[in-house]
């Protein structure tokens, strides 16, 4: 990839999925991972581009199963309904963790694999 750094990894923190589907595309081969963050829903394209940069365009979350991005999901359901304000009040119950883990060559500074996480609590 010639640079100094054993690996480069992208967080691309966006909310639309065709700017982190086209930022990936660009920065093909130029670095070992893009992985998209922020929608909080994890997505099932994980896959390698080019001849070695891992791509996911969400990696997912760290929340409540039975929330709105962990937040209590009843008053923002309200609210897309009403269009009024609501007070977002943190949820409770069982959690679960969204990941992705990225294999890298550390000759190459190439990803090899990329693995979506996904783990449950009772």
């Amino acid at each position: 990839m010639g640079h100094k750094f054993a690996a480069i990894f992208v967080d691309f923190h966006a909310e639309a999925t065709s700017e982190k589907v086209c930022l990936g595309h660009y920065l093909t081969d130029r670095v070992t991972a893009v992985v998209g963050t922020h929608t909080h829903i994890p997505t099932a394209d994980a896959r390698i581009l080019g001849k070695g940069t891992a791509y996911q365009t969400d990696a997912g979350a760290v929340c409540l199963q039975n929330s709105a991005i962990g937040i209590d999901k009843e008053p923002i359901i309200k609210h897309f309904l009403t269009q009024m304000p609501m007070v977002h009040e943190i949820s409770d119950g069982p959690t679960e963790f969204h990941g992705t883990i990225v294999t890298v060559d550390p000759d190459t500074g190439r990803a090899t694999d990329i693995t979506p996480v996904h783990l449950t609590s009772d």
